[in-house]
């Protein structure tokens, strides 16, 4: 797959810069070089022109001119996007970070979201309502790429994934038309849009159902020394197994922050972080989260009533840009014996303070929707795996890397197969997995509506012509 760029002439360049609302940045100019970074730290790329847009006049513009001067072009929304797709060298980076303006209508129970927003912009203005969507579980995550690869959080078990409550979307293709889509209209290509992981243009605004949630909700943590690790994480699994969809718990396991409600001769020791949520009446969800709470020997116990909005920022501090980030995934539909103690011997060597391995619940209402249903594919996966490894010095890239892999590797025989696209920290084949049973249907979809593969800095499905 060809990642090759074009130079183009200044007078070219000097036309399309007179033609935007927003800025056309270029190296040496001010604020390239802020604008040009994105929030993993590994990421170091230099485009020949920055399109910061500010509507969709300006990405109809930037795509044109993209494909009519033969540009590699990277479109970077609002978040992380760990693969560093969202940046490139040499060609055209489409930044979207200036269009976050969300409406939301609390009669209908919709929100229209531009691409820009994040999960932060999207929870300040549905939660002035008591509504929300399922999004993520960290605030500076951008709602575009979440959407675009899937999204799940706290309230996927009771209200399915974020494409799930997706309503319709208008995106700029490659041949620069903007197009509405939704199940009504160009449903071929709302089905692609809904997990093909940005493979089919520029999504510029979304249409989002909301749901009654909060302001206040049942949720927090409850940390156990890593010793307990086996022994809890089993407890765990247990019991989430006959959970109901309201009930939602993570399991994390990594060394212990420096968090004030953790005795200080913990910080820095392995640790068991139990993350337990509740998408329900409070009372009910006391009752149905008592045997997580009542469990072991736990270091702390901080479960209780929270500022939903504010729960959604409880990780931010964990995950602060600029760091180095390399990430891999693996779904799972039950977490074995094996599986736990293999999770187990790996956490006991993680490789820098920063690094973690979570399991995301799944299953619940994301579990009965078929899986040729949106692009999204992995409608058997009970758990999502993240392996985290985060660390600050280059120096370090290849030691981090290397355990990240190793410990893929070694779970590999226990998981279903599939991965989660927004997981991906680089090509290496992964997009099958990503795809899975639905790889088929979208390179037809990618032929169709971007037969040259102009939107390839992504996770790409290459056309199947």
């Amino acid at each position: 797959m060809a990642v090759t760029t074009t130079p183009v002439d200044d007078g070219a360049v000097r036309g399309f810069g007179e033609g935007l609302h927003g800025d056309l940045l270029q190296p040496g100019d001010p604020n390239y070089d802020e604008a040009r970074s994105i929030w993993n730290g590994m990421i170091d790329r230099s485009p020949a022109l920055i399109v910061r847009a500010m509507g969709v006049s300006d990405v109809i513009g930037a795509v044109n001119f993209a494909r009519d001067h033969d540009q590699l072009l990277a479109i970077c929304g609002g978040g992380h996007n760990i693969a560093g797709n969202a940046v490139c060298d040499d060609g055209l980076m489409l930044d979207l970070s200036a269009m976050r303006s969300i409406r939301v209508d609390p009669e209908t129970k919709t929100a229209r979201v531009e691409s820009g927003a994040t999960l932060a912009d999207f929870d300040h203005e549905t939660q002035s309502f008591g509504l929300a969507t399922p999004l993520g579980i960290n605030s500076t995550t951008g709602v575009a790429g979440l959407t675009l690869g899937g999204g799940f959080g706290w309230l996927t078990r009771r209200y399915g994934m974020t494409v799930d409550n997706l309503r319709s979307v208008d995106v700029v293709t490659a041949d620069g038309k903007l197009r509405h889509a939704s199940e009504d209209e160009n449903p071929d290509l709302f089905w692609g849009i809904r997990g093909g992981g940005g493979n089919f243009g520029v999504v510029t605004n979304f249409e989002f159902d909301l749901h009654e949630v909060g302001p206040e909700v049942l949720a927090g943590m409850v940390v156990y020394h890593g010793a307990d690790a086996p022994d809890v994480l089993r407890h765990v699994r247990d019991f989430n197994e006959s959970a109901p969809d309201e009930s939602t718990v993570w399991m994390v396991l990594r060394k212990a922050p420096p968090l004030p409600f953790l005795p200080e001769d913990v910080h820095g020791e392995n640790i068991l972080v139990v993350v337990p949520f509740y998408a329900g009446d409070m009372a009910e969800g006391e009752e149905v989260l008592a045997p997580i709470r009542e469990y072991g020997d736990p270091i702390a116990d901080v479960v209780g009533p929270h500022d939903y909005a504010a729960f959604q920022q409880a990780f931010d501090p964990l995950l602060e840009e600029g760091a180095r980030n390399y990430w891999k995934s693996h779904n799972f539909s039950t977490v074995s014996d094996d599986a736990i103690d293999t999770v187990v011997e790996y956490a006991r060597d993680l490789p820098s303070p920063q690094s973690e391995i979570f399991f995301g619940q799944l299953g619940g209402a994301m579990g009965r929707v078929p899986a040729d249903a949106t692009a999204f594919p992995h409608r058997d996966a009970e758990y999502g795996m993240n392996v985290h490894t985060r660390w600050e010095d280059p120096a370090d890239d290849d030691r981090c890397i290397a355990w990240s892999r190793e410990f893929f590797d070694a779970m590999a025989p226990y998981a279903t197969g599939g991965v989660y696209v927004n997981f991906i920290s680089e090509r290496e084949g992964e997009e099958n997995l990503a795809y899975g049973e639905n790889q088929d249907r979208l390179a037809d979809l990618k032929t169709k509506y971007d037969p040259e593969n102009l939107f390839r800095m992504n996770q790409n499905v290459e056309p199947a012509t």
